[in-house]
């Protein structure tokens, strides 16, 4: 487009609407830190309970013995635990603003 052309659209004597809408968003960051945090957790003890499930797949490979009860307790409640805090998360994450 030359600059000609360009200076005839501005100066044309028909009138020209030109609407810009603009879209504030607010974010709480208060309560994105706390879900984080959230988030955090249910990854440490879900990462906890993969490492204990883990653990008690290998312990027989090393000893003789039979693994013990604490790691079987951590395997079943913390994975599970972890699980379902980071299900809450998401829900809670992905609800809409209003």
């Amino acid at each position: 487009m030359s600059p000609d052309r360009a200076f005839e659209l501005f100066a044309s004597p028909r009138p020209h609407r030109i609407t810009l809408r603009t879209t504030v968003v607010h974010v709480d960051t208060s309560t994105r830190k706390s879900s984080t945090v959230l988030l955090r957790i249910a990854l440490a003890l879900f990462a906890i309970g993969l490492v204990a499930i883990v653990a008690i797949l290998v312990f027989p490979i090393f000893s003789a013995a039979k693994p013990p009860l604490g790691l079987y307790l951590t395997a079943m409640f913390s994975a599970p635990t972890g699980f379902v805090l980071a299900l809450v998360y998401a829900l809670a994450s992905g609800r809409r603003a209003r």
